[in-house]
Parts: C-alpha cells; sequence; structure tokens
C-alpha cells in the first residue's frame, strides 16, 4: 500500500517508519528542509530506543522516503496520515492551524479516492474541521478518519508494532474496510480493532491521557499526606496496586508528570469542557496539583540549608520528562533548575540522552557533565528528576568520595531507605521517611 505521513516529529516518524517496516511504501512529508535532509542522508532526528535500526533498514530497502513537497510525497498515496503538532494555546485549547492548513492544501491535490487520517490528538469535531476544508477545494471522493496514536516515548516502536488496542473513529465503511487491511499484520494476536465514531475516538484519547495524569496525581496526593501522618507511600502503593480495578501501573509517586502529551491533553479536554459549558472540576484540580509537585522538593532543600542556596552546588540527575527520551517537554527537572538558579544555586546536570536539547534552551546557565559521577564531584548535594535505569544502582563508594555531603534530594523514589540509612546518606525523597546520615 502507498501511505503518506505528514509530519515527522515521534509520532509522524515512527508511524512512517513502522509501516514501511510491514511493506508497505511510505513517504514522509516535512516543511522543514534540514529535517527532510538528515532523514534522506540516513540521520535519524529523534531518539527513540529501536526506531533507528528499523529507519536505517527501511530506507536501504527502497521502503521510507522523506520531501518537503506535499504533492510530491501524496502523489498515489491511497491513506495520508496527518501526524502534526497541535500545540496549546494561550487558553490551554488545542492549535489545529498546522492540521487544517494541511487539510486547505490536500484539497485540490487529491486525484483519486483517498483515505485522510488524523494521527494527532485533536478535539472533539476537528474530523469534521478537517472534511469542511478538504472538501472546499477537492473534486474527488476522500473520507476523513480518527485514529488517535497511544504511543509512550521511550517504548513507541513496541507500542505501534504491538498495539493493545487500535481505536479507529469511522463512519465509512469504505474507509472502515481499507484499516482493517492497513492494521491486520498489527493485530494479528487477536489485540482489537476498536471501531467508533470520529468524535468518539477523538474524545477517547483525551479521556485515557486525563484519566492517567489522574491516577498520577492522585498518588502524588497520598505521598505528600505520607508524610504528615507518617505512612509510607511504598507500603500503601502495593496495597492498593495488587487490587485488580486499580492495578499497579502509574502508581509511583515523584515530582509530577511532564511531557508532550498529559499536560497538553488534560489541558486541551479541561478546555473543550468549558467551551461547551461543562465545569470538569477533576481536571482544574489535577493541573493545579501537578503545578505545584513539580517543585515540591525545593522547600525541603531550602530547609535543609536554612535558607541560604548561594553558592551551593547540586548535581541534577536527569533532564528528560521521563527514561528513554531525549524529549525535555514540560520537564520537572527544567522547572526544579529555575528555582535552584532563582536561590543562587549552581546546577551541574547529566542527563544520557537530552543535554544538546537543554543546551538550546539554557544554554551557559548551568554546567553539564558527561556521566553522573562527573556531575557530583564537588557538588553538596544530588537532585534526581527523572528515573533512568543507570541512576538506579550507581556506585555510592565512589560518589561519596566525589561529593562533599553525602545528601541526596530524591523526586523519584529510586532507592531503599534501609540503604540510604546504612550508607550514611541524608536521604529525602516523596512520601517516605525522611533519612538523616
Amino acid at each position: 500500500m502507498k501511505i503518506a505521513v505528514v509530519g515527522t516529529g515521534y509520532v509522524g516518524l515512527v508511524t512512517g517508519t513502522c509501516f514501511a517496516e510491514t511493506g508497505n511504501t511510505v513517504t514522509c512529508v516535512d516543511i522543514d528542509a534540514n529535517k527532510v535532509n538528515k532523514l534522506n542522508s540516513g540521520k535519524i532526528t529523534i531518539y527513540e530506543p529501536g526506531l533507528e535500526l528499523l529507519f536505517e533498514r527501511n530506507i536501504k530497502q527502497g521502503r521510507l522516503f522523506f520531501t518537503t513537497n506535499l504533492a510530491e510525497g501524496i502523489k498515489d498515496a491511497k491513506i495520508i496520515f496527518l501526524a502534526l503538532p497541535t500545540p496549546p494555546g494561550e487558553d490551554g485549547s488545542a492549535d489545529l492551524k498546522y492540521i487544517l492548513g494541511v487539510a486547505s492544501d490536500l484539497g485540490p491535490l487529491l486525484k483519486d479516492y483517498t483515505v485522510v487520517i488524523d494521527k494527532s490528538t485533536v478535539p472533539v469535531g476537528t474530523a469534521d474541521k478537517v472534511k469542511e476544508r478538504i472538501a472546499a477545494k477537492a473534486n474527488v471522493e476522500f473520507d476523513v478518519v480518527s485514529n488517535p496514536e497511544f504511543l509512550r516515548e521511550g517504548v513507541a516502536v513496541d507500542d505501534f508494532m504491538k498495539p493493545e488496542r487500535v481505536v479507529i473513529g469511522t463512519s465509512s465503511a469504505k474507509a472502515r474496510k481499507i484499516m482493517e487491511t492497513l492494521y491486520a499484520p498489527f493485530v494479528r494476536q487477536g489485540n482489537p480493532l476498536v471501531f467508533m465514531d470520529e468524535r468518539s475516538a477523538e474524545l477517547t484519547k483525551y479521556a485515557a491521557n486525563s484519566f492517567l495524569a489522574t491516577k498520577i496525581t492522585f498518588m502524588n496526593e497520598i505521598a505528600n499526606l505520607c508524610e504528615l501522618v507518617g505512612a509510607d507511600v511504598d507500603s500503601v502503593r502495593k496495597g492498593i496496586g495488587t487490587d485488580s480495578r486499580i492495578g499497579k501501573r502509574f502508581l509511583f509517586p515523584g515530582i509530577g508528570y511532564g511531557g508532550s502529551c498529559f499536560p497538553k491533553d488534560v489541558q486541551a479536554l479541561a478546555k473543550s469542557s468549558s467551551d461547551v459549558k461543562y465545569d470538569f472540576r477533576i481536571l482544574e484540580a489535577v493541573m493545579k496539583v501537578n503545578e505545584d509537585q513539580k517543585t515540591i522538593l525545593i522547600p525541603r532543600v531550602k530547609d535543609f540549608y536554612k535558607g541560604d542556596l548561594k553558592g551551593k552546588t547540586f548535581a541534577l540527575w536527569g533532564l528528560s520528562f521521563k527514561p528513554h527520551t531525549d524529549d525535555i517537554r514540560e520537564a520537572p527537572a527544567l522547572y526544579n533548575i529555575e528555582e535552584l538558579l532563582k536561590a543562587g544555586a549552581i546546577v551541574k546536570a547529566h542527563d544520557p540522552e537530552s543535554m544538546e536539547n537543554v543546551k538550546g534552551i539554557l544554554g551557559d546557565k548551568i554546567q553539564y557533565a558527561q556521566n553522573p559521577y562527573e556531575a557530583a564531584e564537588g557538588a553538596d548535594a544530588i537532585f534526581i528528576a527523572t528515573e533512568w535505569p543507570e541512576f538506579r544502582t550507581p556506585d555510592f563508594e565512589k560518589l561519596s568520595s566525589a561529593l562533599k555531603a553525602k545528601v541526596i534530594f530524591d523526586g523519584r523514589n529510586l532507592y531503599d531507605l534501609p540503604q540510604m540509612k546504612e550508607l550514611g546518606y541524608t536521604y529525602f525523597s516523596i512520601g517516605r521517611e525522611t533519612i538523616y546520615g
């Protein structure tokens, strides 16, 4: 099948590469000439585990192409995916200018029946708007389908190749048949293709992400309460996680959620609700709690140093919003860096993948280290913002020698309390007893 994917961000590049891997011919379109040139020269433009191997293989085998020319990119394509950004506006609404702009451009370019698919996360009613834009200039039959992505950065390739479910919103029998054929290789083990109307599919994505954000936020509230009443959040987490109605996932407390999806999608769903005069009170609370949670360790840092952070050096481990990605959008690390710098502290940061992205924003406001121990050299304390696997079992003897003092502020609860006590660390975490070394 001939497929076009408009947009080569996380969603577009993973989508295009994975469809090429199952034998389709895929052309990806992007207006960024520099990015397209890199991709055409075989250089992948995002960090996503497992993607580079598929990317290189499908370019080599002539199934994956890149262009800045929309007409060239969609030529002979029977399926066109729109995988374009929908950044939040000042009021929290999803900005549809990129999607609707491309939809307007597509109309006169369509030469035969085509299925146009919204892969981006978009508000309810977007498929109708896209259809209206295309129809204004189109001279052939087409259908617009909503097919929201459920890709987790860090495991996006596995999520695409072996999806738990595929949600498809369409009221067209013709488009449904094409979508069934397209996704057949990915659901051979019986995971469902869930068909519904377009508006329900659009809302499903927002509902899923907002529910998960709520689950994370609820657990952070429980963690904060644990500290006040002398309970241990790890015990509470295990106690409720074994209840099959609740489940074990998304129950780990920390310094809030970030990334490209949860913050934006919660805001957009709240705004969509407001637009129809519905007060979605839970989401308003989720956003407020998460905003506060991101820097919940900062008051403890200030208290520990009696309000004076001037000249104190912090080894900040982790800059990306989660491990296994270089994405720093809404990363809690950035909020904590801002607070530390504002208080006069020095920050020496290390992250396995995202330091270049942070340099593009912060420049030389902070220092950058090639490994965690270099960051810790001469530091007054460690501040953990992202739970990268390599941070979980450091050489504590080497670490102790590097640090001025054995102090850790852990925003991701990486270490056991008995271990920290035995090693003589002063250890602050989330929802647990503070250990004083």
